[in-house]
């Protein structure tokens, strides 16, 4: 059973109700799912959010796109995806952010049949990232994700979920799919108000003209108005991640 489990939650420090923000009559949450359902190689979505109160609202798009979803834990995101994974049964977990709505699915299955290819335990596009940041996916056994549960300790092991698969390269096979030149300075994702301003841009014209555009449909879009990269070109990749590593480090001294 192969499993995409997209967390989103509304608290972003950032951005705050990110996924909730509207584009051509749509939440970007929506959106995700709507692409994500193009994916040739999945059994079952589940979109995987918190208990919290406010997140009701992205219970209530799962609901309304008629995929599955799942309520854990806020904080250790690692346990909410082993849970969800565990309730649906999920062999294979295709892991997405919500804060990624313009993922091409074309990525997504490329990425699952390299992990169907090989003997890895986890595979993405993002070690070291070729493509763009946004286009983020990663694909590991519920083996891997169930002796991370197991093992992780570190606070960012817990709040990040394949941090500690990648912290133990001698535990874990790992592959990467690269993109055929680096582009990976690229920002397609949304984490402030101005990545939201270039989301925006893209959506409005090409969503129109084709209810589905893929990556390449966005790349001939930016080389044509390239000065909309500007939007958001000074916003440092992962910098969620940086920040949790640096918190932790401080509290070691």
């Amino acid at each position: 059973m192969i499993v995409a489990i997209i967390q989103a939650r509304t608290g972003s420090t950032r951005l705050p109700k990110k996924v909730l923000k509207k584009v051509c009559g749509k939440s970007l949450l929506e959106h995700l799912i709507e692409r994500v359902k193009r994916v040739k190689h999945l059994d079952k979505i589940v979109v995987a959010t918190t208990t919290k109160k406010e997140d009701e609202a992205i219970v209530k798009i799962a609901q309304k796109t008629k995929v599955e979803y799942f309520q854990g834990s806020n904080e250790d995101v690692l346990d909410r995806y082993y849970q969800a994974a565990k309730k649906f049964k999920a062999d294979i977990v295709v892991r997405i952010t919500g804060d990624c709505p313009l993922l091409d699915p074309e990525i997504v299955d490329t990425t699952i049949n390299l992990f169907l290819k090989t003997k890895c335990d986890y595979v993405s596009n993002t070690h070291p990232p070729t493509f763009p940041d946004g286009m983020d996916v990663e694909v590991f056994s519920f083996r891997a994700l169930e002796r991370s549960w197991l093992e992780a300790k570190l606070i960012s092991e817990r709040e990040h979920v394949t941090l500690y698969v990648r912290n133990h390269p001698e535990i874990f096979r790992c592959g990467n799919v690269l993109h055929t030149k680096d582009i990976s300075s690229l920002r397609l994702t949304v984490d402030e108000p101005s990545d939201f301003k270039l989301i925006k841009k893209i959506f409005q014209h090409l969503y129109p003209r084709k209810h589905f555009f893929g990556f390449k449909d966005i790349l001939k879009y930016l080389e044509s108005f390239p000065r909309l990269l500007l939007v958001n070109k000074t916003i440092s990749r992962n910098e969620g991640l940086v920040k949790s590593l640096r918190a932790e480090s401080l509290k070691k001294y």
